[in-house]
């Protein structure tokens, strides 16, 4: 299980966004990017996520 807390990059957020892999919690983090923040992340973004996903 693979887990991103977005407070790591958006302070103040406290979303955990788990998955089986680094892709799930990848498509996760997307679609909570757009809904909860009105950002559609880029390479840049994709980059910081892919460097705070952990072993959850």
């Amino acid at each position: 299980m693979k887990v991103f807390r977005c407070g790591d990059v958006v302070p103040g957020c406290t979303t955990e966004l788990r998955g089986d892999d680094e892709e799930a919690v990848l498509e996760a983090v997307e679609r909570h990017a757009r809904a909860q923040h009105g950002v559609a992340p880029d390479a840049e973004l994709v980059g910081v996520v892919r460097d705070r996903v952990r072993e959850g």
